[in-house]
């Protein structure tokens, strides 16, 4: 069982990309929870599973001894549930949220990489994408009012809308 959540049910056991693949897993739930729920829920979900996920990591790193293993994509799951909540709600903004956050997630610029280097045990492990998530989210925003100001998201369409 707690492989299955580290791993969010296995998307993380892939051979390469692991980060990538946990994160792309991850945007399926987010869509819906988008379109149905609305973005409180998927913040709120995000806070919940950050809280959650610290002593399952703990437990897990203690049994065995190994400090963020590559396979455990929950920390990939909260940060860019945190990015969507954030800005996600439109297709645009989604995409968009999703690219800036692997790119803070791989780079780990500035505040994040400290706390990458910093933080050990499960507070290290998740504390990182939740920033990267917020910073992506953010970020989304600010990009995002920028072209919407030159109209040049006439295209884009809100999440709820589609389907």
């Amino acid at each position: 069982m707690q492989k299955l959540y580290l791993t969010f049910f296995y998307s993380g056991c892939v051979k390469k990309a692991s980060g990538t693949s946990g994160t792309l897993a991850a945007l399926i739930p987010a869509f819906f929870i988008l379109k149905y729920l609305g973005m409180q829920t998927l913040f709120l979900l995000s806070i919940l599973i950050f809280i959650a996920s610290i002593r399952i990591i703990d437990d897990y790193e203690k049994q065995s001894g190994i400090h963020d293993d590559k396979h455990i994509v929950i920390d990939e799951v909260a940060g860019v549930f945190l990015a969507l909540a954030i800005f996600g709600n439109t297709v645009f903004a989604f995409l968009l949220s999703f690219v800036l956050f692997r790119v803070f997630d791989i780079l780990k610029p500035s505040i994040i990489g400290v706390v990458d280097k910093k933080f050990k045990g499960g507070l290290g492990v998740m504390l990182d994408d939740m920033l990267a998530g917020l910073f992506a989210g953010l970020l989304s925003a600010v990009i995002y009012g920028i072209l919407n100001h030159f109209n040049l998201l006439q295209w884009d369409i809100g999440l709820k809308n589609l389907f």
